[in-house]
Parts: C-alpha cells; structure tokens; sequence
C-alpha cells in the first residue's frame, strides 16, 4: 500500500486546558528534557501561580518550543502515562484530532519525533536572535508520509514490547536499592558515627604536563560524565586529576539541586576535571569507598545536604561543612556484604541504562521500517 502525504497540521489540534480549578498541585508538574520525556520539574515553584499552568492527559503532546542551548535536540514529549500532568504556560500542548484517529497513532509520531534526523530538521528551521523558537505553526507546516494503520501499530507495538520489558527491569532494579537502603537504615542506629573529615582527606593533584585530555563532570545522579563544557582553547595543564578510588566533589548549588554532588571513580584511567572541584581519598582503613557512596546516594543524605546548604548565601555546601557530617560505619566484613549488594545494583543500573539507550536509538529504524513496508 502506498504512503499518503499530508501537511502535520491537519492531524493536530491546539490545545488550551488550563488548571483553574488547581485540581494539579506541585506534585503534578512536569517539564520536558531533550530525551524527550516527561520529568518532575527543577523549577523553583514557590509563588508560581499553578491555575495557569497546562493540563497534558494521556496520549496528549508537549513541547517547549525555546530550542537554544538544548543540546542541538527539540524538547518533545507524549504523555503515555496513565494520568494527566501539569505544565507552564510558555509549553505547547496538542493532541491527534478524534477525527484523525484512524490516520495516525500517537506512539507513531512520537516515534517519529525520536529520530535525530527530526532534531536536526527543527534545529535549522528554528528561528530568534538571542533565543531561537521552534513554534507551532511550524510544527503544523511539515509534511509527513504515513503509512496505513495498521503498519503503524505494528511498529508501535514492537517499541511498547521494548518498553515494558526495559521497565520490569528497572522495577527489579528499585527492589534492590530498597534492599541496601533498608540495611543502611539499619546501620544508621546501631553502628559508630564518624565524621567526613576523619575519613576523606583532599588532594590536589594538577595535570601539569597536559597528558590526561579526557575531561569529565559530575551529574546529580552521581556520575562521572563527559564536561559539557566548551573546552575550546581551555588550558587543561590546571585541571585536576582523579585516580581509580578517588572521589570527586562539587559543593555548590548544593541547595538549589537538593543534591549533594559526590561521586567515586572506579575506572583503571585517570581523568581530569575542572580546578573548581575538590578531589578527595579515604584516609580511613575501616572503611570502604564503595560504602561511603553508597551512603550519599540515598536521598537522606541529599536531604541533609540541602538543609545544611542554608548556611552558604549560594546555597553551597562548602568542603569545612561537607566534613561536619558523621555517617555510621559497620565492621569491615558487613560492608563488604552491603556492598556486594550496591555492586549488583550498579551493574543492574548500567545496563538499564544502556537499555534505555538502545530504545531510543531504534525509534529511527522502526520509523523507516514501516514506511518501506508500505
């Protein structure tokens, strides 16, 4: 069968449903990153006026239509969840027209949405000085081939199968972290307290000769990952170097990401990152690295770091205050077992992540796929 043309636009309906009744609250609101998905919003909400926000149902579309400085990707999102969120005013809403039901699926498009090919058609055609926009009458001006319903389901449903699979993965990998959170708690109140400052020292090891280049940050899921700094014509000979086993630690904005943003290094070649961290090693031997981080990548202690990040005018939680905090420390033999825990977790994580990954990468290939099939 062949593909039918059409203009986007004639498939789509604007959508204005705002929260006047404030049926939504905080807990409700979402904002849309450049991985295409829906997520809790950073934003501070204090005094924002929520009755103006958008109501976004399931199976109904979100765009944020600024594309500058967002990773040369649009910021594009279907809520395949199972209950309506809320979203400011400055997004985008739509849906499929009922009257378009039986020409094209929502999962379809979306998946059409996750190709870069699509990113790079938006990020040419977007338009601004400062800030560039991608609108909605430009997302109504693009013309689509489809094919017929039920090629598209057919692709629809393989991608929903990967879905589900990846996310009964990751229900299984929560499981696990409850596990070594339920054995930490446990600690908490029965263990010895030590502060940070007995147990990590910081070291100041310079990249003086330049020969480490691979540059890295910390995210606020506490990893190590590629600077997304501009590192044009950046002198790196000041960088600082981090070691298999060592910690790296950013205290600032502590309080703003009600994150403290801490992570351990565990691969065999050193990196480097920017003078503005502290990189730290254990000083103490009754205690294993793996055991400190898992200790700060539980919530409470973000929550302590947050709290006591109200000391700094910044909202930083500064390295002499960093130090101040006591964690209990177990035998070295029950670290060893809650560990080994972590360890599973961490591998299980990864994978998911990379899971997570594949799936995206396919949306490409299941769009092309249908559209040579028909």
């Amino acid at each position: 069968m062949a593909l039918t043309k059409y203009k986007l636009g004639t498939l789509l309906g604007l959508l204005e449903h705002t929260n006047s009744d404030l049926k939504y609250g905080i807990d409700d609101v979402r904002g849309v990153n450049n991985l295409k998905q829906l997520m809790p919003t950073k934003a501070d909400m204090n005094g924002r006026d929520l009755s103006k926000f958008q109501i976004v149902k399931p199976g109904e579309f979100v765009f944020n239509h600024r594309t500058s400085r967002n990773g040369s990707k649009f910021s594009i999102a279907l809520n395949n969840g199972k209950t309506p969120v809320i979203c400011t005013e400055d997004y985008v809403v739509f849906r499929i027209k009922p009257e378009c039901a039986q020409t094209l699926i929502a999962e379809w498009l979306y998946l059409y949405f996750n190709r870069s090919e699509f990113d790079r058609y938006v990020i040419t055609n977007s338009w601004g000085s400062s800030t560039e926009f991608y609108n909605w009458e430009d997302l109504c001006d693009i013309d689509i081939e489809l094919p017929d319903l039920p090629t598209q389901q057919k692709y629809v449903d393989i991608y929903n199968a990967m879905v589900a699979n990846q996310q009964s993965y990751e229900r299984g990998l929560e499981d696990l972290k409850l596990t070594f959170d339920a054995l930490l708690d446990e600690k908490k109140h029965s263990a010895p307290q030590k502060a940070m400052g007995k147990i990590l020292q910081e070291i100041d090891q310079r990249n003086r000769d330049g020969e480490i280049t691979d540059v890295q940050g910390i995210n606020i899921t506490k990893q190590f990952m590629p600077s997304v700094a501009n590192m044009t014509g950046v002198e790196l000979s000041n960088y600082k170097v981090v070691k298999k086993g060592q910690f790296a630690y950013s205290g600032m904005q502590t309080g703003r990401d009600k994150c403290i943003r801490i992570a351990l290094y565990t691969e065999d070649n050193p990196i480097i990152i920017s003078p503005a961290y502290s990189v730290m090693q254990v000083i103490d031997d009754s205690i294993l690295p793996e055991y400190i981080m898992m200790w700060f990548s539980r919530k409470e202690s973000d929550r302590l770091g947050w709290f006591m990040s109200d000391a700094s005018i910044r909202t930083n939680l500064d390295l002499p205050r960093f130090y101040e905090i006591e964690i209990p420390v177990p035998e070295i033999t029950e670290q060893k077992a809650i560990v080994a825990i972590y360890n599973s977790y961490i591998t299980r994580r990864d994978i998911n992540e990379k899971l997570k990954a594949q799936i995206r990468d396919i949306c490409p290939i299941l769009i092309k796929g249908s559209l040579e099939e028909n």
